[in-house]
């Protein structure tokens, strides 16, 4: 269950999540219809397959049956290209584990739907996976207000959430486990770097939902702390429209900040890089820095508009080491060399591998016997090896950040030199120890 890119096969067509009336499929392999080369990134088909309205199911079946687990996350709506990434790794990961032989004999079946990032639908196909389909263990949400939508249902019904998006933190629950970062393994990080490097004189712009809003109140404090200015603070809606932006760049024209931090999600973060570059400003001396731009949203950009700005993740897709670059070339043979591979999309693969892991030592899928074996657990992820916390459910994690050069890909410049332990509640992490030592994280040329 440990490695990376066990099978390596051509990139399959691209197929949406498919809709309309139920279909039931055996073993034998379906011919899909190809669909255009732009739309590469898709969810590409599987054999042998249940398709049932909105969702599709998992590889092939064994003798003595699946194990089922439910993947809910978004192939239409603001944030769907960063959210079909980390369906794409979740289905990577799971043909690799059943090209391996499954876990004990038996195959992972997987329901996918679309909730068209509706926190709503979220909280609605979540209760259709666990009361309907039976199933007991979810992966997915992008947007904290789709987890935080599906979580009561998670303890309502007695299941498990894997959750693989970089979030805000200040949150816990025993039937749910965090594999992307949170605020201490990427918010810190960045704060000083730009502090270091740029200045402290910050404006902050968001969408208008939860993780901008609680990650900027974490900035504030670390920018305060190291005696810096938050200019101002301005949120757009979530389903943003180019005029939404024109205060955005009025202000940063009037106020002249050291740096632009932006938690602006999908479609609306195409939209304000195209806004600052049209205004004309200085990215060398007045980047924008996020957590939120991944190469998802970076793909839908001209290189130009998105070079010279940074983002801070525990992932990039160009990241040279020997398991980076295996996950990075079974994905793009698998999707299509320009399917965009984020840390979101990393993070989802190796939840799998994780449950896999635990299912191999628990015999079961029951979430209780699972939660046992996933505290401490271990896995060589791409990013590097990875952790779970049994203190919090959260993941040990590596700090990057990187910088999108000028053909529109991430140059790592800056790097942990060990993971970081994850600590969602700022408990044991200090941030004056951070935010009082100076030129820790210099720039790189």
């Amino acid at each position: 269950m440990d490695t990376l890119g066990l099978r390596s096969r051509a990139a399959e067509p691209a197929l949406p999540f498919p809709s309309g009336q139920d279909i039931s499929m055996g073993l034998e392999t379906v011919a899909f219809p190809k669909s255009p080369k732009t739309d590469s990134a898709r969810l590409a088909p599987m054999t042998g397959y249940i398709v049932s309205t909105g969702s599709i199911g998992g590889l092939y079946r064994m003798a003595n049956g699946d194990w089922r687990i439910g993947v809910l996350f978004s192939n239409s709506g603001v944030t769907a290209a960063a959210e079909t990434a980390e369906a794409n790794a979740t289905r990577l990961a799971i043909e690799e584990i059943n090209a391996a032989g499954g876990v004990h004999g038996r195959g992972i079946n997987a329901v996918f739907y679309d909730p068209g990032c509706s926190a709503k639908k979220y909280q609605e196909l979540a209760v259709r996976l666990l009361a309907e389909d039976g199933i007991k263990v979810i992966f997915g949400c992008y947007m904290s207000s789709a987890r935080k939508a599906v979580l009561p249902e998670i303890e309502a019904y007695r299941g498990m959430l894997f959750y693989p998006t970089f979030y805000e933190g200040f949150e816990y629950s025993t039937r749910c486990f965090y594999t992307g970062s949170s605020s201490n393994q990427n918010a810190v990080q960045l704060a000083r770097y730009l502090i270091d490097n740029y200045g402290t004189r910050f404006l902050l712009v968001g969408s208008n939902y939860v993780f901008p809003y609680e990650y900027n109140r974490v900035v504030m404090d670390l920018v305060t702390r190291a005696k810096g200015t938050i200019l101002d603070e301005i949120y757009v809606p979530v389903e943003a429209v180019p005029k939404d932006f024109n205060r955005v760049i009025k202000q940063i024209g009037k106020l002249k900040p050291d740096i632009v931090v932006s938690t602006v999600v999908g479609t609306g973060a195409v939209m304000l890089y195209e806004a600052y570059k049209q205004a004309g400003f200085d990215v060398a001396t007045m980047p924008i820095a996020s957590l939120t731009t991944t190469e998802a949203e970076v793909a839908e950009m001209a290189p130009d508009i998105a070079a010279g700005h940074l983002t801070s993740a525990s992932f990039f897709e160009t990241l040279d080491t020997p398991q980076a670059r295996r996950f990075v070339s079974a994905y793009k043979q698998r999707f299509g060399a320009d399917a965009p591979v984020t840390a979101g999309a990393e993070a989802a693969y190796f939840q799998v591998h994780l449950y896999a892991k635990a299912l191999e030592l628990a015999g079961t899928d029951e979430p209780e016997a699972l939660a046992k074996h996933l505290a401490g657990l271990e896995f060589d992820a791409p990013q590097g090896r990875v952790r779970i916390d049994p203190d919090n459910h959260h993941t040990e994690l590596w700090s990057r950040i990187g910088r999108v050069n000028a053909e529109g890909k991430f140059d790592v410049i800056w790097q942990s030199e060990t993971r970081i332990r994850p600590d969602p509640y700022f408990v044991t992490a200090s941030f004056d120890d951070w935010m009082s030592k100076p030129h820790q994280l210099k720039r790189k040329a």
